[in-house]
């Protein structure tokens, strides 16, 4: 399962989005005809999606909404690299030949709008009482606004989730409800010679920011503090140390080459007692072709552990859904959205398992049943605490990533982190001036 996959203040979100204010949309979503022409009735409603389990369960389904519109569905599946590529290629040119776009919100959806290629949903979500906009979750619900505008909707969901050994806390009164008791117990857990770690997480530079970010929270640092680089502040280095710490401590070697796919199989094989990552790749740990028999009959999931100031993990909207601004067809492509993430499917889809962004498929009993009992609960608590970010808010995300993950590194690595992150914060101070300066052009 793909995974992707957090919050400035309002008014410092603000300072940072004002500069594409004029291009996030240019009024009503269809107050305007941007490109000339009229579709036929029998040309098809395209939609590009990452070939994700959301999206599989939609593609399964779009017979119904073909006959509640009368129009063919055009669905076309990619990898995340394939999807941008192919954005980039047709929004470029103002093509008319995609309708509704599935984005990642958090790392898509500035750069979209600062290029005017999604059409504003604002008076859609909020003027139809049907689609209860309201009903959606506080952080997905936030993150989907650019320059006040609404112009992505959120269908999935995921937070991180501590995933433990049973076997191996049982005597320790279960899974630990602190950073330093996970930090503790890591440590005593570990036995190197024997290829068993106390931890295993994601490592690399770029990749481990997202699961960074609920360390860093809960330290009470972010990424951007009043406009301004946070990862220089003494909570920000607090947290890269204690990551470091723990996996350079706990972890296996070679940790600072892995993302999510080296990551999870180290765990799903039973050999690490701790793992914090996306609850949306839970299945794989109950799996009999990826898990061992030992972790399908141990595994537990536990809430995002406590750090100085709290448990603060990400809850963030991994993909949405947004529409292209160069469409003809935008009110069948609205259709489709109301349809496709309203209350209706959303609980359908949660009851068989996708984690959803609607307040009221959290509420309810029904939907949460096919999830693990302990898992749900985690969910519930961690998407109660959570933030809608988990990477900065940036224009330019995957080289802010890059700067970010540094001192990473060299935690991980043994090395003193504390001149690193120096460099480092300086280095996100120069980039985010330039940033802005570049959304303003």
């Amino acid at each position: 399962m793909s995974t992707s996959s957090r919050l400035l203040s309002r008014r410092s979100f603000g300072r940072l989005a004002a500069g594409i204010a004029g291009a996030a949309g240019t009024g009503a979503l269809g107050a305007c005809s941007p490109s000339a022409g009229k579709p036929s009735a029998s040309a098809p409603l395209r939609i590009m999606a990452i070939n994700h389990v959301w999206s599989q369960a939609i593609k399964r389904r779009t017979k119904e909404f073909e006959e509640r519109i009368g129009r063919r569905v055009s669905l076309t599946l990619l990898t995340a690299d394939q999807l941008t590529s192919s954005y980039n290629v047709k929004l470029n040119a103002s093509g008319t030949d995609v309708d509704v776009m599935m984005v990642r919100a958090l790392q898509d959806q500035l750069l979209f709008a600062h290029n005017d290629w999604l059409a504003d949903l604002t008076d859609r979500v909020e003027g139809d009482s049907e689609f209860a906009w309201t009903d959606f979750q506080k952080a997905p619900r936030e993150v989907s606004l650019t320059a006040g505008k609404v112009l992505s909707v959120p269908v999935v969901t995921e937070r991180p989730t501590l995933y433990y050994r049973k076997d191996l806390v049982q005597d320790a009164g279960g899974p630990p409800r602190t950073l330093d008791a996970l930090m503790s117990t890591a440590l005593e857990l570990t036995r190197r010679k024997r290829g068993f770690y106390g931890y295993v997480g994601r490592g690399q530079r770029n990749g481990a920011v997202s699961q960074w970010s609920s360390f860093l929270y809960s330290h009470g640092g972010d990424f951007v503090i009043d406009g301004k680089s946070g990862i220089g502040s003494p909570q920000a280095l607090a947290a890269y140390e204690y990551y470091g710490n723990l996996l350079g401590k706990a972890g296996p070697p070679g940790a600072t080459n892995m993302s999510l796919e080296q990551a999870m199989p180290i765990f799903a094989q039973g050999k690490a007692a701790f793992y914090i990552d996306a609850d949306a790749i839970y299945s794989n740990f109950l799996d009999p072709k990826i898990a061992s028999r030992t972790v399908r009959d141990t595994v537990g999931f536990a809430p995002f552990p406590a750090g100085p100031t709290g448990a603060r993990p990400h809850n963030i909207a991994s993909w949405s859904l947004g529409i292209n601004k160069f469409s003809l067809l935008r009110d069948d492509a609205w259709q489709f959205i109301k349809w496709a993430a309203g209350p209706e499917m959303s609980a359908a889809l949660q009851a068989d398992g996708i984690p959803g962004a609607r307040t009221s498929v959290w509420a309810n009993s029904k939907t949460l049943r096919s999830f693990p009992p302990d898992l749900a609960e985690a969910m519930r608590l961690n998407a109660k605490r959570g933030l809608g970010y988990d990477r900065p808010r940036v224009l330019q995300v995957g080289r802010a990533r890059d700067i970010v993950g540094r001192p990473l590194v060299a935690g991980i690595l043994g090395e003193s982190v504390r001149p690193v992150v120096r460099d480092a914060d300086a280095e996100f101070a120069d980039f985010l001036l330039r940033d802005n300066r570049h959304k303003e052009s």
